[in-house]
């Protein structure tokens, strides 16, 4: 193993956040290669090891796998430095992109590129469903937890961290055979968790309430309340969290319509950076279209707000956790909790699937659909079959699409 100096890992670390398209699966993949395989600055045991903590934890697991291999090389700075760099690339681009979508989204280009989008980033929704069942489901009672979470959502209106909370308490009640090791000791000290999530912590408040105080209490409260409490329960990827966003932002604060958070998440789907970087898009039109006085300069810092909600915790938990990786996957009571929560998480996913389907083809009613968006829906699933294209060549085509519909007068 060799050990580059701060600034030659940062130049990496930058690389990285530059090309980490593809979602979590090639960011991580990326890493591998960068930094296991071709520089050989980790290992390729401890970097395993890492990845399943990071994928333990809530928050995005590839932004928490990048702060973990910072911090294995240079500790708590080049943990800040590795997470850093690969969001801050991604974020820039989100904030800019959701400016042209607030400002000009009504416009005839515009307006086509978003048509055509919307249909592919429902196939992208329902291969991630397809993807975390066949991940998930290994048992029946499984099943039953998947089941029983999309009713949760889907008919009693639950939120998301109760889903999240019951799902935890089933899997403890599931048979020991489902653990992957057995249960071993806890660490002997807590000390360096307990400095780190305290700091931490503080952080997130004195930011929540010094904006506040200089700001007033809308929509800055709403932002801090909502992006710091779905920070804490994501569990399962983005996917899993977009449902507990969406609807808070489109339906409890109004800051967006849901056909436009389908918008953030095709963008999402097309820039390189973590998908939870839909949250800034959100966080964007939070301050966009505040009442008594909203707009860009407003928006563009409720977004960087929302990334900070975001992302804050994410390095918290992953910074108090990284000297105890290898004791935290040895405890047996963790795995069977979130066994439990991988399985309510495909049931929370189908929840958004149907969402974001409803807002985008069925807007005018389930017996009233879309039928230009409904044909794409099924060329694009068709496709997806056939060949399994990668998420920035579905985005990409749907965009394609909707520009070609609007040329030939079809839309």
């Amino acid at each position: 193993m060799t050990t580059p100096s701060l600034c030659d890992a940062l130049r990496v670390y930058t690389r990285i956040g530059l090309l980490s398209f593809g979602g979590p699966a090639g960011q991580i993949a990326l890493m591998q290669d960068e930094l296991v395989t071709r520089r050989n600055w980790i290992e390729g045991d401890a970097f395993q090891r890492g990845l399943n903590v990071a994928m333990i934890l809530p928050g995005p697991e590839a932004q928490q796998l990048a702060t973990w291999l910072g911090w294995r090389l240079h500790g708590v700075s080049g943990g800040l430095a590795a997470g850093l760099a690969f969001i801050l690339p991604g974020t820039a681009l989100m904030i800019l992109l959701a400016f042209i979508a607030a400002v000009y989204g009504e416009t005839r280009l515009v307006s086509a590129i978003f048509f055509g989008i919307q249909p592919a980033v429902l196939v992208i929704v329902a291969r991630a469903v397809w993807a975390l069942a066949n991940r998930s489901l290994k048992s029946p009672p499984a099943w039953a937890l998947a089941v029983l979470a999309f009713l949760g959502i889907f008919a009693a209106g639950l939120p998301f961290p109760l889903i999240v909370a019951l799902a935890a308490l089933a899997g403890l009640a599931l048979p020991r055979g489902a653990e992957a090791s057995p249960d071993g000791a806890t660490p002997v000290t807590l000390r360096h968790a307990g400095q780190v999530l305290a700091v931490g912590g503080a952080i997130i408040l004195a930011m929540a309430v010094l904006v506040e105080l200089g700001g007033g209490r809308d929509p800055f409260r709403g932002v801090a309340i909502l992006f710091t409490s779905a920070a804490f329960v994501s569990f399962g990827g983005a996917y899993a969290l977009l449902p507990y966003v969406a609807d808070r932002a489109v339906e409890t604060y109004g800051w967006l319509s849901a056909a436009e958070m389908l918008n953030g998440l095709a963008i999402a789907e097309a820039t390189p950076g973590p998908l939870i970087l839909v949250n800034v898009y959100a966080g964007y039109f939070a301050g966009f279209s505040a009442e008594g006085g909203g707009g860009a300069a407003l928006g563009v810092g409720t977004a960087m707000l929302a990334c900070f909600y975001t992302f804050a915790p994410s390095f918290m938990m992953i910074l108090a956790a990284a000297p105890y990786v290898e004791a935290i996957q040895r405890v047996g009571w963790v795995r069977r909790a979130l066994t439990g929560v991988s399985a309510a998480v495909v049931g929370v996913v189908l929840n958004l699937a149907v969402y974001l389907t409803e807002a985008s083809i069925f807007a005018q009613g389930w017996l009233a659909p879309d039928p230009v968006k409904l044909a794409l829906l099924a060329a694009f699933a068709t496709l997806s079959i056939w060949r399994n294209p990668p998420m920035t060549t579905m985005v990409g085509l749907g965009a394609a699409a909707g520009l070609v519909l609007t040329l030939v007068g079809a839309i």
